[in-house]
């Protein structure tokens, strides 16, 4: 489908990641090639799959009148509480017959170019590894329970789907404009920590609120952090927390929405005007801004995590 975030790119093959282009520079293990494909989903010990269910059962204590009702179906559809870690292929098997995707093991964080072009590709980087019980409160990096209980049951979504496709065909044009910070923004805001109305209540579609117990209570219910429609051209200026939980919140009207927020957008014109650092604080509220609930920013203003702060 030709649109406007990109109209001339060949997203079959991975696109060259230009020498000045900014990105987190990642060492390629010796055993993968350029797709940085795992050749197989990892084997997984008793203790591993124990680790899930005990993730699982906690984030299903806490999600019902949280979570929204499309990542719930999407729960059903794929029947992630049968047990265990679950299989890529099988996954991929029942993704394939509701939207066209599948998931695909990758040892840890992959570069962004790869990242656009899977995703471009209809295809899910999941981490290949679960984390242990010393980390099961909080991991930095994405593991196994992150990726697929928190993102891929929103791919069983055909509206939700095509929205991350568009993305990842995305990143080429903002590979040619230096912003691939300004695109993670967005990546950021949405498929990890945004929120949707459901009537009048507002609900959790991001993976990094699905995954976490104090994120999936914080982000809906809690005082301090604000909470603000959704605009594409603010929510890509606006700098973000990566190891706290989030200060702002932006929220959708329904997936339909989202899909053309992005997808009729000019992103050349918006690229052009686009500075190469953030304009606005990630607790900031500007004047532009349809606020649901501005937030006290208390939890951030006690110092957040690492001073021991409670997420009211």
């Amino acid at each position: 489908m030709a649109t406007k975030l990109e109209t001339d790119g060949d997203f079959h093959a991975l696109p060259d990641l230009p020498a000045d282009v900014f990105t987190a520079p990642l060492k390629k293990p010796a055993h993968l090639g350029g797709d940085w494909l795992e050749p197989k989903q990892a084997e997984y010990t008793s203790e591993d799959h124990a680790i899930w269910n005990d993730l699982f059962a906690r984030q299903m204590d806490i999600l019902p009148g949280r979570a929204c009702s499309t990542f719930l179906a999407g729960l059903q559809k794929l029947n992630l509480a049968r047990g265990g870690v679950p299989e890529f292929a099988q996954l991929s098997e029942e993704l394939e017959k509701l939207t066209g995707w599948s998931v695909v093991p990758v040892p840890m964080l992959i570069p962004d170019h790869v990242f656009f072009w899977h995703l471009a590709n209809r295809r899910f980087p999941a981490g290949n590894f679960i984390r242990t019980r010393e980390t099961f409160d909080y991991i930095q990096e994405p593991d196994v329970f992150h990726d697929v209980f928190g993102h891929v049951p929103m791919l069983a979504d055909p509206i939700y789907a095509d929205y991350m496709q568009e993305y990842g065909r995305a990143g080429w044009k903002a590979m040619r404009y230096n912003r691939l910070k300004a695109l993670g923004a967005l990546y950021w805001y949405t498929v990890e920590f945004g929120l949707i109305l459901e009537g009048q209540d507002v609900r959790a579609y991001g993976a990094g609120i699905l995954s976490g117990p104090a994120e999936a209570q914080f982000a809906v219910e809690a005082q301090s952090p604000n909470r603000i429609m959704l605009n594409v051209d603010r929510v890509m200026r606006t700098d973000y927390v990566i190891s706290d939980l989030q200060p702002s919140y932006f929220v959708i009207e329904s997936f339909e929405d989202l899909y053309h927020q992005t997808v009729d957008r000019d992103f050349d014109r918006l690229y052009r005007s686009l500075p190469p650092a953030f304009t606005y604080a990630n607790s900031a509220v500007i004047d532009v801004d349809d606020v649901l609930h501005r937030g006290s920013q208390e939890y951030l203003l006690r110092g957040g995590r690492g001073s021991g702060a409670l997420p009211v």
